[in-house]
């Protein structure tokens, strides 16, 4: 293995979601995981690449919507990647259930790590460690987070409060989770900030297959009930139907919700600064790519004529010129359908125009 990480876990990268805040670019059928946006190749693949030197492709899972199926077999093709395809859109409790009860089929006893496909990691490095602090960590029990050290009094992120005690693996601290709380007023961030007690809830998670079917037997009773069929149906001709059944009757709830706030199971968070962000917006991405800015703060993607403009972001990924002049805190995405021009600090709302045109009925551009 490179890196002086040998990883034993099995890994789970959870790919579902509609990325309904980078419209106009990302669509139902290429929604954010699938886009090239905070680097050369799409989010889904950077996640893979950023484990895939220490992590067998065979003990690497990719759970998506059954619509992104067909994308995603052409980015993995030749790889050993395993692909599974959820019917429809349930949160990340089944899709977390459903990852364990694939590595148990495996016959996979090590941790699992959960890894969403849509965030950008500055430092690979950092990450690796903390990801194998908690592989240590999970495999005597309980369920293992990353917690993200804040630099700002962030408030579009739910929190992780830490106990005051900590022990170190590998040199690193460890902590048990004291609470989980909600997106935090300016203030309240603030606070958090301060006392040094509070991470960003970046929804990773580590734990045994059998932790994970354990909390969701006790926290989530008719999650488990659906679910626990399936164990014994991978591979085989019934699987499909059988995994459409169980997801008709699967709460719509997040892992987060549903188990890690209603669980008595230790639960521990380990700091991390490894440079996260949740790509969460178009404004995310902006400020990202930093070092892209001209000297007047505009980040410009393609063909574009630019006059007395300033903290802008401009993206011509359609096949014409845009020319811009005076604008300030604008955004304009252009693609060969559909244009955007929003204040780019209210970039948070553009799920707003998704649901304007759902309601308008103009699937097309959806």
């Amino acid at each position: 293995m490179q890196g002086g990480f040998p990883f034993l876990m099995f890994v789970v990268i959870m790919a579902g979601g509609a990325g309904t805040r980078f419209w106009p670019l990302s669509r139902k059928l290429k929604p954010k995981q699938f886009l090239n946006i905070t680097g050369s190749e799409p989010m889904i693949v950077e996640t893979y690449k950023r484990i895939s030197d220490l992590i067998k492709d065979e003990d690497i899972c990719i759970i998506l919507g059954q619509e992104h199926l067909e994308e995603a077999k052409k980015l993995f093709h030749g790889k050993a990647v395993q692909i599974i395809a959820e019917p429809f859109g349930r949160n990340t409790a089944p899709c977390i259930a459903l990852g364990a009860l694939y590595a148990m089929h495996k016959g996979v006893n090590e941790p699992i790590s959960f890894l969403p496909a849509d965030h950008y990691i500055a430092n690979k490095k950092a990450f690796l460690e903390s990801l194998k602090v908690a592989e240590k960590v999970a495999t005597s029990g309980g369920i293992v987070t990353l917690g993200i050290v804040p630099v700002r009094p962030e408030t579009g992120y739910g929190y992780i409060r830490r106990e005051k005690d900590s022990f170190q693996v590998d040199g690193k601290e460890v902590y048990k989770v004291k609470e989980f709380v909600e997106k935090p007023d300016l203030e309240t961030a603030k606070r958090y900030l301060q006392s040094g007690e509070y991470y960003w809830n970046a929804g990773i998670f580590v734990a045994t297959a059998e932790t994970i079917i354990k909390e969701t037997e006790k926290c989530l009773p008719e999650l488990y009930e659906a679910f626990i069929g399936l164990k014994d149906k991978f591979g085989k001709e019934e699987f499909q139907q059988a995994l459409k059944k169980a997801y008709e009757k699967a709460p719509n709830i997040s892992f987060d919700y549903g188990v890690m706030e209603k669980t008595d199971t230790d639960i521990y968070v380990i700091p991390t600064e490894c440079g996260w962000s949740d790509v969460g917006s178009w404004f995310s991405v902006y400020e990202l790519r930093k070092k892209e800015w001209d000297e007047a703060d505009n980040l410009i993607e393609g063909e574009t004529v630019l006059i007395d403009c300033k903290k802008s972001f401009i993206s011509a990924r359609g096949d014409r010129l845009i020319a811009c002049l005076g604008l300030e805190d604008i955004l304009i995405v252009d693609t060969p359908d559909a244009l955007l021009v929003a204040d780019l600090n209210r970039a948070q709302e553009i799920r707003k125009i998704v649901e304007k045109l759902k309601e308008e009925k103009k699937e097309k551009y959806l």
